[in-house]
C-alpha cells in the first residue's frame, strides 16, 4: 500500500480513482495531513508498538533530537500515548510508545454485487461500528440511501471530538460493477446505471469528509498485509472469494498494481471445468456458483449473505462446492507460483471462518495431489482478517493517505 495508492493510496489496481479524494480539507475532520518524518514515526510504532525514542531514531534514521520533537507534537495532537517507563539494568528507562486507538477514525465502504458494509475503524485497526445490507444486486440509489442511513447512525453515536477526528471514508468495489449480470441474476438496464455514476464524487455528496477508492479484492489483500498475516511474508499470491473471486500480488511487502492496475486478477485465470472443459476460475471458485446449486435445491441463496449460520446448514452441497473450489484454486496457484516463486498464497472470503478454513485445508491436500516439479511448494494459509477485509482495507485508505506510510517505503527503511 502506499498513502497515495493502495491501502493508502492505491494498494494494488488502478490507482488513478484512489489519488483524488474529495473534500481534501477535511470538512468535519480538523486533523492535517502529517509531514513524512511524522508518518515515518507513526508507521514504525503501529508495526512495532512499544518503541522507545530512542529505537525509533535508530529505525528511522533521524537524529534523536528531531524525535524528540516529532514524539512530542504527536503525543500533543493525541495521536501517540507514551506507556509505563521499563526499567533496565543500567541508562535511563524505556518509555514505550504505541498509537492511540482513539487518535483517527475513518469509514469503510464495501459494495458488493450481493450486500453492502460499512464500518467505522479507529487507528489501530479495530473495528469499532458495523452495519450490513444484504440485496439481491446494487443499485445507485440503493447505496446511497445505505451510506447516508449508515453514517448517519454510526456518527450519531459519536462525540463532538470523535467526529472531529474522522480521516475520511474509503470505498472497496469491483470497478465494473455493471458485470456479470446474468450471473447474479440482475437486470441490465439497471446494472448499466453503474456505467454513469462516479463513486468518489457520488459518496462525497453525502458525507463531508475526503473519498478514496479501491478495487475490493485489492483493497483486502491491502487489509490482509497491514493487519493480517502480511508482516510474515515478504511476498505473497492472496485470493478473495466473494460473489466472484478476485486477489492480490504482494511483492517486497507491497502491493504491486501491475501496468494497468490488473494485478492479481486472479478470476481471470483458466482453470478446468468440472466436465473437464476449459473455463475461468471465476466459474468455477466463486460463491455465485454455490448460490447456483442451492438454487437448484429450491433453498434461498440469499441466506448466504444474511445470515452466517446458515453456512452451517448446508450438509453436503457446502461439501461438494468447498471440494470443487479447492479444486479449482490449487490449479490456479500451481500457476501462479509458476510465474513468480511466492512464499505463501493466503486465501479468505465472505464467509464465516470455520468454512474458510475447511477451503484451505482441501486446497493444501488438492495441491498435493498435483504434480509441482520445477515449483516451490507455498505455504497456503487461511487469511486473518475475515469476511470484514474489503471495508477493512477501504477503512485503511485515508489512514495511509493521511497519517502513514505504505508497507514498501517502511520495509526499505528499516532494512
Amino acid at each position: 500500500m502506499t498513502p497515495e495508492t493502495p491501502v493508502g493510496s492505491a494498494p494494488g489496481g488502478q490507482g488513478d480513482q484512489i489519488s483524488r479524494p474529495l473534500h481534501p480539507g477535511g470538512g468535519a475532520n480538523q486533523l492535517r495531513v502529517r509531514a513524512y518524518n511524522e508518518r515515518l514515526v507513526l508507521s514504525l510504532v503501529r508495526r512495532n508498538a512499544g518503541l522507545s525514542k530512542a529505537e525509533i531514531a535508530r529505525l528511522s534514521g533521524l537524529s534523536a533530537q528531531t524525535v524528540s520533537v516529532i514524539m512530542r507534537g504527536l503525543e500533543k495532537d493525541g495521536l501517540l500515548m507514551r506507556g509505563d517507563p521499563v526499567r533496565g539494568k543500567v541508562g535511563k528507562p524505556k518509555v514505550p510508545m504505541t498509537l492511540n486507538p482513539d487518535g483517527v477514525y475513518s469509514f469503510g465502504l464495501k459494495i458488493g454485487r450481493r450486500s453492502a458494509e460499512l464500518i467505522l475503524l479507529d487507528f489501530v485497526g479495530t473495528v469499532r461500528g458495523a452495519l450490513k445490507e444484504a440485496y439481491k444486486y446494487p443499485t445507485p440509489d440503493s447505496i446511497r440511501q445505505f451510506v447516508r442511513d449508515s453514517v448517519g447512525h454510526i456518527t450519531a453515536t459519536l462525540t463532538a471530538a470523535q467526529l472531529a477526528r474522522i480521516a475520511g471514508i474509503g470505498i472497496a468495489a469491483p470497478f465494473e460493477l455493471w458485470n456479470w449480470g446474468e450471473e447474479v441474476g440482475a437486470p441490465i438496464d439497471e446494472l448499466n446505471a453503474w456505467r454513469e455514476v462516479d463513486l468518489i464524487e457520488t459518496i462525497g455528496e453525502i458525507v463531508p469528509f475526503p473519498v478514496f477508492q479501491q478495487n475490493d479484492a485489492t483493497a483486502a489483500c491491502g487489509a490482509e498485509l497491514v493487519f493480517g498475516l502480511g508482516p510474515t511474508y515478504s511476498d505473497f499470491a492472496y485470493f478473495f472469494i466473494g460473489s466472484f473471486i478476485g486477489g492480490g500480488v504482494v511483492l517486497n511487502q507491497a502491493l504491486y498494481a501491475g501496468r494497468t492496475g490488473n494485478a492479481g486478477a486472479f478470476g481471470s485465470m483458466p482453470v478446468s471445468s468440472r466436465s473437464g472443459h476449459p473455463s475461468q476460475l471465476i466459474d468455477q471458485a466463486s460463491i455465485f456458483v454455490l448460490e447456483e446449486m442451492l438454487t437448484r435445491e429450491g433453498r434461498d441463496p440469499a441466506m448466504l449473505w444474511r445470515d452466517p449460520d446458515y453456512w452451517s446448514q448446508l450438509g453436503e452441497t457446502l461439501d461438494i462446492w468447498i471440494n470443487h473450489t479447492a479444486r479449482s484454486l490449487a490449479i490456479a496457484i500451481t500457476s501462479v507460483c509458476s510465474v513468480i516463486d511466492f512464499e505463501a498464497v493466503i486465501v479468505d472470503g465472505g464467509f464465516p471462518a470455520d468454512v474458510c478454513a475447511r477451503i484451505v485445508a482441501a486446497t493444501r491436500a488438492a495441491v498435493s495431489d498435483l504434480d509441482l516439479q520445477g515449483i516451490a511448494r507455498p505455504r497456503i494459509e487461511q487469511g486473518q482478517v475475515g469476511s470484514a477485509a474489503r471495508a477493512i482495507g477501504a477503512a485503511s485508505l485515508p489512514l495511509f493517505s493521511r497519517y502513514l506510510l505504505d508497507q514498501n517505503v517502511l520495509f526499505k527503511q528499516m532494512q
